[in-house]
């Protein structure tokens, strides 16, 4: 791992995340991957579970954007903050997410265990 390869690793999970582009999103991990949503529930293991939480989320939310900030890259970890927003479809209520990746790599450059934290901000135009 090393910067470039982290940042086009973030690039591509954000232009999935935008696009809901499943296809982009599945190659970014292994598929025996360890994914915590967040730090207070069990973490979804394997490419498949991964892939269904991330789809069904993702359904449910319009006019995405994401961008971050590289904090830290060592040999097969990357660290970085991120934030999103979008519009949750639904409720028509925009969301503004703020958060910290903590990844972990094999040595083709996916993801084998990706942590986050997060803070959710919803507000009304």
């Amino acid at each position: 791992m090393n910067l470039e390869i982290f940042k086009s690793w973030l690039d591509s999970y954000g232009h999935a995340w935008e696009k809901q582009d499943s296809k982009t999103f599945a190659d970014l991990f292994t598929d025996d991957a360890i994914y915590h949503a967040n730090p207070f529930s069990e973490p979804l293991r394997g490419l498949s579970a991964i892939l269904e939480y991330w789809s069904t989320v993702t359904r449910s939310q319009d006019q995405t954007q994401f961008s971050y900030e590289v904090l830290a890259v060592t040999q097969d970890i990357g660290i970085a903050r991120w934030w999103a927003s979008f519009v949750h479809i639904s409720s028509k209520t925009k969301v503004k997410l703020d958060g910290i990746f903590v990844l972990s790599f094999d040595n083709e450059g996916r993801c084998k265990v990706l942590k986050q934290w997060w803070h959710w901000l919803e507000y009304s135009p």
